[in-house]
């Protein structure tokens, strides 16, 4: 079976796609001066209960600042806050979640966080398509941290998602996944057993091109 790493709508989802979501319950976090830090591979927190992972952050075309994470963590309208400082208060909500593809786009408040392009050991500097066996990707994850492993590829080919051999456990649901500095994908889910069994993950290309058919937030995006 598969499990999806967020506690967030993980009966919904397990049934959907035989999947555990990989989010945890929301815990403490001390406060920072200022608005908080935030890159792919921070620590959000979702309606003040699930936590997950931010894949990425930049602008749209409209000039948005936006996040990408995976859909399972909340539905549209959730609320977002800053693992680092959940005193802070909110700084962005959910404004479009697509259940199929198993991601949400996250429209920031001007002013209420700092966008980088790294976090931890990850820097994310473009978008690309997906990987391919045997090339080694790497992920950021709130709960894990930088993890890398080999691509399996698009087992079932369905054109959307990505197997590989990283670790990964709840809280790590959408973490990004990169080559090098590029963004590939984000994490959604495991096989079987947490570290061990592969992790599955939808293709950024896959999630870009349904933004920018859909249109409105999130259309054009490019990370900071």
């Amino acid at each position: 079976m598969f499990s999806n790493l967020a506690k967030a709508a993980t009966a919904a989802f397990a049934v959907t796609l035989g999947a555990v979501l990989l989010g945890t319950g929301a815990g403490a976090a001390q406060a920072q001066p200022g608005p908080p830090v935030l890159g792919g591979g921070s620590g959000i927190v979702i309606d003040d209960m699930f936590e997950c992972t931010l894949t990425t952050v930049g602008y749209d075309g409209a000039g948005r600042l936006i996040g990408l994470t995976a859909g399972h963590c909340g539905d549209t309208g959730a609320s977002v806050a800053a693992e680092i400082d959940r005193g802070y208060g909110e700084v962005g909500r959910f404004v479009h979640t697509n259940p199929d593809l198993d991601y949400a786009v996250i429209e920031f408040t001007p002013g209420r966080i700092i966008p980088v392009n790294r976090i931890g050991n990850v820097t994310i500097t473009g978008l690309g398509g997906p990987a391919q066996f045997p090339t080694i990707v790497c992920k950021e994850g709130r709960t894990t941290g930088n993890t890398c492993g080999i691509t399996w590829g698009d087992i079932f080919q369905t054109k959307m998602e990505t197997w590989s051999q990283m670790c990964v456990i709840e809280g790590d649901s959408g973490a990004p996944v990169v080559v090098g500095s590029t963004l590939v994908g984000m994490v959604n889910a495991y096989l079987a057993v947490a570290c061990f069994g592969p992790e599955v993950g939808t293709n950024m290309s896959a999630i870009m091109d349904d933004i920018n058919a859909r249109g409105g937030p999130g259309a054009g995006y490019q990370p900071v």
